[in-house]
């Protein structure tokens, strides 16, 4: 079995990088996806916006670490997870979590600080993490 998901959207926070105890880097950070559509009853324009938790590892992490910055616009290719607990009141949430196979930097030379270049990268399935310690 395989599942994928693409996201196109906004980094909300500027990744931070760390490393296992076993020196592999991962890098966090989150990503928006809006929807923007107008009411057909009131003819209101209407805007959702689904956050999403984004982990690159390996050289991957590297590449995002350095290239990734809060407000660029990406897409993401990946494997997507459902995690469910309870928030601060003790309601049931929950939280999307994506394991970045690839990330590709959109938009324009301005928003890559000046470089013209395409950073997107991935890992194959060979490099996947066997056990993500958190």
């Amino acid at each position: 079995m395989y599942q994928q998901i693409i996201i196109i959207g906004n980094v909300g926070r500027d990744p931070e990088l760390r490393y296992t105890p076993s020196g592999q880097g991962v890098c966090s950070f989150s990503v928006a996806v809006s929807r923007k559509w107008t009411d057909k009853n009131s003819n209101e324009k209407r805007e959702k916006t689904t956050w999403f938790k984004v982990s690159a590892w390996r050289q991957l992490a590297e590449t995002c670490s350095q290239y990734v910055h809060k407000g660029m616009q990406i897409m993401v290719v990946g494997e997507v997870e459902v995690r469910a607990y309870a928030g601060n009141d003790g309601t049931p949430q929950a939280s999307l979590e994506i394991t970045a196979r690839e990330v590709k930097f959109l938009g324009g030379k301005s928003e890559r600080s000046g470089s013209g270049e395409d950073y997107g990268g991935g890992y194959s399935g060979s490099d996947e993490p066997e056990d993500i310690p958190f």
